[in-house]
């Protein structure tokens, strides 16, 4: 195949926002009093959270709460509760009435115990064409289909619940060899389907930096590219961890640049080809900075490339 036969697909805006997301700030959706301090966290994006962290007699309250707080325009992905519970319907209705009340399309929604490719495919039907789907892959049977799991339309990248994995296997969470395993077959699945680099679970030691920052070096080895934080002070070093340091981005830069016109390129005197530039596309996407991929053969402007 030619590069001029290449068809590029240029992703909507939020999608292509999600993909380059290393830091997921965790809120409670019963306590709205804290939604404006995490928004102002600096996290890349707060998570509303209607599962763990709100109690059975709360959850039409923390509902309401987020509806409210969407419907005037704020921006938020929700954890929804797991489908087959009495509560997944009502959120998800929830999403997307906020989204009509707001005059735009919903925004992000994380699926829990995701392990059905049915399931997630109905949530996707429900949040309509612009549908942002991250499932959370947190069961075994989850890490089992996970391509499937992340193949589903809609589907932008996974997420990884260390913690209920663990207590379904039996093991110690903070052990990191034992689900090593499991990350990385979430990795190779959410790949094999198409799907971005997956989000790292939790860090549940809220006051260590010394253990974030080891879990966040642990899960970069294996290929995740984000890392949810369940505290403030967790944002700012994992943002740090994730992001390539300069000299990287400056050598992405350069690849990108070099293979603009086409074909193999040489910088600096090795060979230029598709993996390497792939790399570099990706390095740049977790710095934050827009990737464009140039077609020789085509006379419109570069398009933005998700990688």
């Amino acid at each position: 195949m030619k590069t001029s036969d290449i068809v590029i697909i240029t992703p909507p805006a939020a999608r292509a926002d999600l993909l380059a997301t290393r830091t997921l700030l965790f809120v409670p959706g019963d306590r709205p009093e804290r939604f404006a301090k995490a928004a102002s966290a600096g996290a890349d994006l707060v998570v509303l959270d209607l599962e763990d962290a709100v109690a059975p007699e709360a959850k039409s309250a923390a509902r309401a709460a987020v509806r409210e707080w969407l419907a005037s325009g704020h921006p938020g992905m929700v954890r929804v509760n797991p489908p087959g519970t009495d509560w997944f319907a009502d959120d998800v209705d929830a999403v997307t009435d906020a989204a009509r009340a707001a005059g735009g399309v919903p925004g992000p929604v994380m699926l829990p115990k995701a392990q059905d490719p049915a399931d997630v495919a109905a949530l996707v039907s429900a949040l309509g064409p612009s549908a942002q789907v991250v499932p959370l892959i947190e069961t075994a049977l989850g890490v089992h289909r996970a391509i499937e799991v992340c193949g589903v339309a809609g589907v932008v990248r996974a997420g990884f619940g260390s913690v209920d994995l663990a207590a379904e296997l039996g093991v110690d969470p903070v052990d990191r060899d034992a689900l090593r395993y499991a990350r990385s077959a979430l990795v190779l699945g959410a790949r094999a389907a198409g799907a971005g680099a997956p989000i790292d679970g939790v860090t549940t030691a809220v006051r260590d930096e010394e253990l974030l920052l080891a879990d966040c070096a642990h899960g970069l080895s294996l290929g995740f590219t984000a890392k949810m934080c369940i505290h403030p002070a967790q944002v700012g070093p994992v943002a740090a961890a994730f992001s390539p340091p300069p000299e990287q981005v400056a050598w992405a830069r350069s690849v990108v640049q070099a293979s603009a016109a086409g074909g193999v390129a040489v910088l600096d005197g090795r060979m230029i080809d598709k993996p390497v530039v792939d790399r570099a596309r990706a390095l740049l996407l977790r710095a934050g900075e827009p990737v464009r991929a140039v077609d020789p053969a085509a006379t419109a402007s570069p398009q933005p490339l998700v990688v």
